[in-house]
């Protein structure tokens, strides 16, 4: 029985019969797969509507695109242009069909992009090009460094002999190389995008901490001055907004955060310690109650607290006795000495114009004293440039041992001592000099800590914020110390340069980390935050660009 298809021409009885031939075999059991092998395309088949097709994304601005009229042709077939045995499908198409097919599958009616994705386009262009920009210009700076000291033909011999000697005088090279593989984290891209993004949320969090602390401090204020002044809180509003950290080995208190107030008015000061507990819970309370102070060291020993004594780097002493709510940890030393880190520079310059201060002998003889040390720093930083983290840590350990008594004074035949130890050259005159400015009290004694910060110099407080950051992200516990294991844990060194290069596995980095470190502890099993800043206080030495040494320690912390 033929088959007559409405709207297809008769056909001859063998074209009818493959038509026929084709019901058979499905009753057979083929499935509509193997029929789709048979016939790779159908008669009638619906075009794609791209229009239709719209992402889901909460971020859009449009949730719904209706559909165009869908493009189905359900023409019947040309009988002129029928070919015998072959279906639509196989018809080559010309380029005419070709152009067609062009404008139909690109639409016509896709939204305009919305005014904040080109916003967010320009933004990530800009971020792409500022930040190629600078790695840029960080390279070709190291690539001047690096032709500026190479060495020439001519002093191969003086090199030679050089090494020679450091082969005496250094019998731990090999930490000082692997100490050195830190410093390769600066070689990758500054990702300005993401560093932009991280210091935003920070900024955030910093001027929430800043605006509940002056809250806390104005009310606690106000309410003493109601009941025991006239003073108003226009007058308390003339103030100097500082923050700090307490100059110390010990983890706890090293990290602590602490803001200051410095009021105009009455010269007085007061600062609160910032407390944290989990993401949403804070509490502010008193560190150093509101009254007048004075130096209690240094050339200014005894002299009143003025505004031009706050400054970002300045330091604040305190007696310990005189504050019964000390930690007990603070308690054990004598003198309590802040570092202040940031400071409110609007509302200090504002202030500075009202009061003028005028330049004393003091002032003059702390700068002759900044220039003394600023010489002797200079020499001993080349002497400490590929060493700096061996040296240091080693140093550290060693004053610690000399240390007998545990207050952290040694005498002067104990400070020329390390000097020899340590093989850093220093002249008799260079350290008359420094332990006269020093040994202020007379007593022959000297901390070790200002010793040394006074001599080899200390890193910014820029790169300090970040060696707090990565340690306070270790130190979970807040105890001061942070075991191996923790540190292994935490290491990073997927982004290292040789790591993703090919030169070195994660786990070589790691442990050249982990060696170099192990030698500034007094236990094998953990950390101190002492020892911990001792180890980037010598890598910082060899670090010329902040943000190189910032990159050192965001990227295998993921601070």
């Amino acid at each position: 029985m033929d088959l007559e298809i409405k709207g297809v021409a008769a056909s001859p009885r063998s074209q009818t019969q493959s038509f026929s031939g084709r019901r058979k075999p499905l009753q057979q059991g083929w499935t509509s797969k193997s029929w789709a092998i048979q016939n790779p395309c159908p008669p009638v088949v619906p075009r794609l509507d791209l229009g239709s097709l719209v992402d889901s994304d909460d971020e859009d601005d449009f949730s719904y695109i209706p559909f165009r009229t869908a493009h189905i042709h359900f023409d019947p077939p040309n009988p002129s242009s029928a070919l015998d045995g072959v279906t639509p499908c196989q018809i080559p198409y010309t380029q005419q069909h070709l152009n067609e097919l062009e404008q139909d599958i690109i639409p016509e009616d896709l939204p305009a992009p919305t005014s904040k994705y080109k916003l967010k386009y320009q933004q990530y262009k800009t971020e792409m090009k500022e930040g190629y920009k600078q790695y840029c210009q960080r390279n070709a700076e190291k690539t001047k460094s690096n032709i500026r000291y190479q060495p020439s033909p001519r002093n191969k011999t003086d090199d030679k002999n050089a090494q020679g000697e450091e082969a005496v005088t250094d019998d731990l090279t090999t930490l000082d190389r692997k100490a050195l593989l830190q410093q390769r984290y600066a070689d990758n891209p500054y990702h300005a995008q993401q560093s932009t993004r991280k210091s935003n949320a920070e900024i955030v969090a910093a001027e929430k901490k800043k605006q509940s602390v002056a809250e806390q401090v104005m009310l606690d204020h106000l309410c003493r001055i109601r009941t025991h002044s006239t003073l108003t809180e226009n007058m308390l509003s003339h103030k100097v907004q500082f923050d700090c950290r307490i100059i110390s080995r010990n983890g706890r208190d090293a990290c602590r955060e602490l803001v200051g107030f410095f009021f105009i008015h009455d010269q007085s000061l007061t600062i609160y310690e910032y407390r944290q507990f989990g993401k949403n819970r804070t509490n502010v309370l008193p560190f150093i109650k509101k009254n007048t102070y004075s130096h209690q060291c240094g050339r200014r020993k005894g002299k009143q607290y003025q505004l031009g004594d706050f400054y970002i780097g300045a330091n604040l002493t305190f007696l310990s006795s005189d504050h019964l709510r000390l930690p007990e940890s603070i308690k054990e030393n004598a003198l309590l000495i802040l570092r202040i880190t940031n400071i409110d520079r609007v509302a200090s310059n504002d202030l500075r114009t009202d009061s003028v201060e005028q330049e004393d002998d003091t002032t003059r003889q702390e700068a002759n004293d900044r220039l003394v040390f600023k010489a002797i720093q200079d020499k001993l930083k080349e002497q400490l440039h590929k060493r700096g983290v061996r040296i240091l840590t080693a140093m550290g350990k060693y004053f610690q041992q000399l240390d007998k008594e545990r207050n952290g004074l040694l005498d002067k035949a104990d400070f020329k001592q390390a000097l020899k130890v340590f093989h850093l050259e220093m002249s008799e005159k260079d350290f008359e000099s420094s332990w006269l400015i020093l040994n202020d009290n007379g007593n022959g004694k000297v901390d070790y800590g200002e010793f040394r910060r006074a001599i080899i110099g200390e890193m910014n407080e820029y790169r300090k914020s970040f060696v707090r950051k990565a340690f306070m992200k270790l130190d979970f516990n807040k105890t001061g110390s942070v075991p191996i294991i923790d540190i292994r844990k935490c290491y990073c060194a997927k982004k290292h340069p040789q790591v993703i290069s090919g030169h070195s596995t994660e786990e070589e980095i790691k442990l050249s980390f982990l060696d170099t470190l192990k030698e500034a502890c007094s236990k094998s099993d953990e950390v101190s935050y002492g020892e911990f800043e001792d180890y980037y206080e010598g890598l910082s030495i060899g670090v010329v660009d902040d943000e190189d040494f910032v990159t050192i320690l965001r990227t295998p912390w993921g601070i």
